[in-house]
């Protein structure tokens, strides 16, 4: 059967590249091994969300008496939240499926190989076929980290797949990387009552590509609930396989040694692209470091050939692999696309509280030759996040002195992750600080803290 294009990895980057390229009158093919939305849909981005929710319930139900509200003692079952967790993943994938039919997208099941001459072949359980395209994208996402000292088994030693789907609550936990997805696993498990440890190799510690109050932040709220934060530290090694692990670690500055012990092992130190036993060899595709080589509009040195998502360079983010998809699918479609502005990208962690960030930081900036304004507005000046329970954290903003640019913004708090896309809109649109103070913002509202940080920056702050 012949496309105009096959997408090989339906997850975030490749059934929205697909939608977009149905919409503009192609015929689409989808390859895909395991369940449509990819491991964004069925095991990270929408499951994870779901398991922090029940996490946030369950924390405002052991503190109701904070806000007058007087009830029995409470427990998690912790079956019921992982089942619920698969539901709402179980319904997302669901969706995706309506959306292929509504755009005529047929689903191609199996493992996808590049062939010779713009084919693909597809294996599923001994069948094989091979479908031809004039247009082929590769969007076949990443896994797990593993490393040397630290080989996943998914049983004792796990990575993000079996942490969503754990049979009962660890009774001790070490999560070993404290990026976005170490940070918001050892805020759940701690949440439902696993004593956890969080190991990270760099001396910021949490968060460690945020700007550095963020992660002071965050290190301070999360010690003051009882998660134990080691930055600095790296894992030697991991003995034992049967009940109690012991876990090796050490500073990495002062040579300090010591002997942990835990349940489970998480490693969250990262992923891997999934670039193996796809053809990109036998194709002569060009790879670094195991990430596809590609230009602004993603196609690589093969022509009609094309990589987007985890598995090219960039933030490997969710929405960063549709925007690609999208762009890279209007360029073949002959339209004219915008390139990617990768310092316009926002990020977001889930934990509780949020962060979220995009654009330099402050020492970014600084080094970047800009003479700043940086303005800080603390949540505990906030009539909303007070009434709401929720007075930790921050919002920081950083502008060009000389012309008002906005250069970043880095917030901690309560559902911040819903306030970034303003910034993200106001830098695409060249907005400066002094517009952002005249913008009225609503009261009582968490965003208008966007407006007080502008305006310290500006020394205009009225509630500070």
């Amino acid at each position: 059967m012949k496309y105009d294009l096959i997408v090989i990895g339906s997850g975030p980057g490749g059934y929205v590249a697909a939608i977009r390229a149905a919409q503009l009158g192609m015929k689409v093919g989808v390859v895909e091994r395991e369940s449509l939305g990819g491991i964004c849909l069925n095991w990270g981005c929408i499951p994870t969300k779901a398991l922090l929710k029940s996490a946030q319930v369950y924390n405002y139900i052991k503190n109701a008496a904070d806000f007058g509200i007087e009830l029995e003692s409470s427990k998690p079952n912790f079956e019921k939240v992982i089942a619920r967790s698969r539901e709402v993943a179980g319904s997302m994938s669901k969706g995706i499926n309506f959306l292929f039919r509504k755009n005529k997208i047929d689903v191609l099941k199996g493992q996808g190989t590049l062939q010779s001459g713009k084919k693909v072949k597809v294996q599923n359980d001994g069948d094989t076929k091979e479908y031809e395209a004039d247009h082929i994208i590769i969007a076949t996402g990443g896994r797990s980290k593993e490393l040397p000292n630290l080989k996943i088994d998914g049983k004792k030693i796990i990575g993000y797949r079996e942490a969503i789907v754990l049979k009962e609550i660890p009774k001790k936990m070490i999560v070993v990387g404290a990026g976005a997805i170490g940070t918001e696993f050892a805020y759940f498990y701690h949440s439902m009552g696993t004593e956890v440890t969080m190991v990270e190799f760099l001396e910021q510690g949490l968060l460690p590509r945020e700007d550095p109050d963020i992660s002071k932040e965050l290190g301070k709220i999360f010690q003051k609930s009882g998660i134990n934060v080691l930055a600095g530290t790296k894992v030697n090694s991991v003995s034992g396989s049967e009940g109690e692990l012991k876990v090796e670690v050490e500073n990495v500055k002062k040579g300090n040694k010591e002997i942990l012990d835990a349940d489970i092992v998480l490693s969250a130190a990262g992923i891997t692209p999934n670039t193996e036993n796809i053809g990109l060899e036998q194709l002569g595709i060009q790879t670094e470091k195991g990430l596809v080589q590609v230009d602004e509009y993603y196609r690589t040195n093969v022509e009609g050939i094309y990589a987007i998502g985890d598995i090219v360079h960039g933030p490997a983010l969710a929405h960063v692999a549709s925007a690609e998809g999208i762009i890279c699918v209007e360029k073949i479609a002959g339209e004219k696309p915008t390139p990617m502005d990768y310092n316009n990208i926002p990020s977001c962690t889930y934990c509780i509280p949020e962060v979220s960030s995009v654009g330099y930081t402050e020492a970014a900036a600084k080094e970047a030759g800009y003479d700043v304004k940086v303005g800080k507005f603390p949540f505990t000046a906030s009539g909303k996040a007070q009434s709401a329970g929720a007075p930790e954290g921050f919002i920081k903003v950083i502008f060009d002195a000389k012309d008002g640019e906005w250069l970043g913004a880095h917030m901690i708090g309560y559902n911040v992750t819903e306030l970034i896309a303003e910034v993200v809109a106001a830098r695409k649109l060249e907005t400066t600080g002094q517009e952002i103070i005249a913008s009225v913002h609503p009261h009582p509202t968490m965003s208008e803290a966007v407006m007080e940080a502008t305006a310290a920056a500006y020394d205009k702050v009225i509630h500070l």
